[in-house]
Formats: C-alpha cells, structure tokens, sequence
C-alpha cells in the first residue's frame, strides 16, 4: 500500500477503530495558527499534533530549530492519542504534506510501520466537500506506544562533517534554490549550505495542483538529479531544520532507494558548530 493515500480512501475509512486521524497544520513564523486553523476546524475526529511542542524538543545551543523529540516524551504523547505499533495513522497538513510527513518520519523512526499521508491535505479535502467539524477533540483511551529506535534512518552532524567529500554519500539540500545557493537567507544567521550537497527542491516531489507525484515521476526526478536508484550510495537529506526534508525523504524511499537517511538538525545545526564549512552558489 501506498504511503500517500487518497481523500476518498479516508472517507471510507474515517470512523474505523483502528485508525486516528492527526492534523498537522503548522505555520512557520505563526506557531499559534495552526492550533486555530484546527479548533476551527478538521477532519471529524482528527487529533492535533504541534510541530514544536508535540513533535519537536525544545532548541538549545545545537540541534537545529527543531530538534528531534526525546523519545520518551514522544512515545507518551504518540499513546495519548489512542497510538501505538498496530494503529494505522493518517497525517495531514495544508502545506504541501511537510509537516505530515515530519509525523510520518518520526513514527517509522520509532519504529512505526503504519503510518500514510493525506493526498492534497486539508485543503484538497474540504475541496471535495468532505466532512469538516468544530467539535472539540473525542475522549481517548491512552495506548502504550513501544519505540523501537531505527538508528540506520538518522545521521547526526559528525556523521555529515566525516562523511564530506565521500564518493559513497550523496547530500541533497531540501530548501528552495535561493536559500540553497545563499542569495538569501530569511531564517538562519548564515547563508549557503553544506558544501557538496545537490540542491533539490522538497515541493518538487508535488505536481501543479499540489498533489504528490507518481512513484515513476518521483524516481525520473531523482535520477535526473543523477541519483542511481540501483547505487549502493547514502543519500542523506537535510533542509533548514529537519522538517522540509521529510517529504524528500519519503519520495526517495517511495522511489526505490535504499540508504536514505535524514540529518535531523539540518542546515541550522549545521551553522552552530563555528568551524563547519559553508558553500555558496551552485555545485
């Protein structure tokens, strides 16, 4: 089964005991808007996950403006919500899928296995004139999520500064191409990136409507990056802060490549060690 499900699937499938709905809405620079945009409203029975304080742990001198969550502190809340090893999970954003597949990654890191993501989001949802609800979040009876850390996923940053100049890995840079070459730089205290790393653009992975790929368009993407789908290489994906990189992720995997790893602290925690490298322009 597809890691990307369809609205119609859901629809189907929607009150079955089994499943629990998450809302992902987030909004960088408004950390307030997407908890909002769901008490306003979502897809019956949904439950909300906040990009910072429910899927991130809180920033400190290195990590990255979103660190990964401590694992314990994760699992608790993953069980919270009715979740654990057997529950399937759909997720759902209204940004493309990034914070979806944030969700979606941290649960397989966990060693989830049951985890998909809303085609087109809330946004294509309510489009269709699927059912939306006010209604406050359902009583839920707490689950014992057991993580089962899958470490061969992650690469910490001396992973990635051991790694440079290696035939054997590739690095691919999820953010925009400006952000990637350092003509500009909205967010971090430096511009540029990871010297060595290709630059490919993490809502690429969507069609012009906003809607994930084909795993064959995914695939043809990567391979005209020059990324050998057959190649024994790592690929290890990064962005500004760990979470843009998820859906790059996700697509690779979806594609057929095996040694996908993420750099969770990315781009921002690159930056906070003085004496790493920094590139600019094209490579």
């Amino acid at each position: 089964m597809s890691i990307i499900v369809q609205p119609r699937w859901l629809l189907a499938r929607m009150y079955e005991p089994d499943l629990v709905i998450v809302d992902c809405r987030f909004q960088l620079g408004a950390p307030e808007a997407g908890r909002k945009a769901y008490e306003q409203d979502h897809i019956p029975g949904a439950l909300y996950a906040d990009l910072e304080t429910d899927l991130s742990a809180p920033i400190t001198e290195h990590g990255g403006r979103h660190p990964l969550p401590d694992t314990e502190a994760f699992a608790s809340f993953i069980g919270k919500l009715g979740i654990d090893q057997d529950t399937r999970v759909v997720a759902y954003d209204d940004q493309g899928g990034a914070f979806a597949a944030r969700l979606w990654w941290l649960l397989r890191y966990h060693g989830h296995k049951k985890t998909y993501i809303l085609d087109g989001g809330y946004s294509k949802w309510k489009e269709l004139g699927y059912p939306v609800s006010d209604a406050k979040p359902p009583v839920i009876v707490p689950k014992t999520f057991v993580p089962d850390i899958q470490s061969d996923m992650l690469v910490s940053m001396q992973d990635v500064r051991d790694r440079l100049g290696s035939t054997h890995t590739v690095l691919i840079d999820s953010r925009e191409p400006r952000r990637y070459r350092g003509e500009e730089e909205p967010i971090d205290k430096k511009a540029g990136h990871i010297p060595g790393a290709r630059n490919l653009f993490w809502k690429d992975v969507l069609n012009g409507e906003g809607l994930w790929k084909p795993v064959e368009e995914q695939k043809q993407r990567f391979v005209e990056a020059g990324l050998d789908p057959d190649s024994d290489q790592e690929i290890i994906v990064y962005c500004g802060s760990g979470v843009t990189a998820c859906p790059n992720v996700l697509a690779l995997e979806q594609a057929g490549y095996r040694h996908v790893k993420l750099y969770a602290g990315s781009w921002s925690d690159w930056i906070s060690y003085e004496d790493n490298p920094v590139a600019t322009g094209d490579e």
